[in-house]
């Protein structure tokens, strides 16, 4: 308890908001000036976090002429065989009208697509050019139906009232990245995750993919307001962390146990200013190689790993 009082400014844990929660009075004390190991930067500009100026390989597919701003479109036969396998959820599909001389591969996919409940429409071929991005549609495109989005209050109450991870990314924009980071948080058992409206990853096919499902077995919720969101979670108990290369404490010495909302900056520009400013406490991975940093995926495992190890060994419940 004495370190978790020294880094945090002396504040206590336990609470109204259960097992080591805030008291009201924290929840309104002067956060500002008593954040440890880390200094919000001046000027507007964001402080960089893991993964800055390192883009991922699993982002979306730039959009073309016939999908642009239509992400709920997958095409080409492979990429469709990988959704049924991903379990994305889908609406729709539209197979090529079959000549005399049809493709048995083709037809197997559209029994497939049957078999799982989507509705099949044969359409000419004109019809599937006019809607694909890249002209490569092989004869099929299916339609994902909308990914039902959570509310913050649901990621706040699947966390109930004692130690829990929530994962807030502050403009995460790799699809890859978003859908490793959603894997992890499903894997270590966290609460949720909390991403942006705007200028952020969302859950498309390459999340589906990249979180091997998980984003169907996890509450995400999407907000307005990052900075506000994180005001709501610490109201409910919890601490708010920045993981940030610029942090002056490790992993392995700053209090990273209990309630735990971990913030994850975005691939360009880290987590930003006003989202730093909200934060508690910040901390950092050791590094001795000579490269800049992991990306933020493999950063956030990392730090998730800490967070379950110290649960696991019963180090959350004494405020470690």
């Amino acid at each position: 308890m004495a370190r978790r009082q020294q880094q945090a400014g002396g504040r206590g844990r336990s609470g109204a908001a259960g097992q080591g929660g805030r008291t009201r009075g924290q929840q309104q004390g002067q956060r500002s000036g008593q954040r440890q190991g880390f200094s919000p930067s001046r000027g507007g500009k964001p402080q960089g976090g893991y993964g800055a100026r390192q883009q991922g390989r699993g982002g979306q597919r730039p959009q073309g002429r016939g999908s642009a701003g239509r992400s709920d479109l997958i095409e080409g036969r492979r990429a469709v065989e990988e959704a049924l396998g991903a379990g994305v959820p889908l609406k729709s599909a539209l197979v090529q009208i079959q000549s005399l001389d049809a493709d048995p591969a083709l037809e197997r996919l559209a029994q497939r697509l049957d078999a799982a409940g989507v509705s099949v429409e044969r359409v000419p071929r004109n019809r599937l050019d006019q809607l694909s991005s890249h002209g490569a549609h092989q004869g099929v495109i299916v339609r994902a139906k909308p990914f039902q989005y959570a509310e913050l209050g649901d990621v706040i109450a699947a966390a109930g009232k004692g130690n829990a991870l929530v994962l807030v990314l502050d403009h995460v924009t790799d699809e890859g990245n978003f859908g490793a980071i959603v894997r992890t948080a499903e894997v270590v058992g966290a609460a949720g995750v909390v991403i942006a409206k705007a200028r952020s990853a969302s859950v498309g096919v390459g999340a589906y993919k990249t979180s091997a499902g998980a984003v169907l077995h996890i509450p995400i919720a999407q907000v307005s307001n990052l900075a506000r969101a994180l005001e709501e979670l610490k109201a409910a108990g919890f601490w708010a962390c920045a993981s940030t290369e610029h942090a002056t404490d490790d992993v392995w010495s700053a209090p990273l146990a209990g309630r735990v909302a971990l913030v994850m900056g975005s691939e360009g520009e880290g987590i930003s200013r006003l989202v730093l400013e909200k934060c508690d406490f910040a901390c950092k991975l050791p590094q001795r190689g000579r490269v800049e940093s992991l990306n933020v995926a493999q950063a956030c495992t990392v730090m998730c790993y800490e967070w379950l190890r110290r649960e696991m060994c019963g180090e959350g419940a004494r405020g470690v």
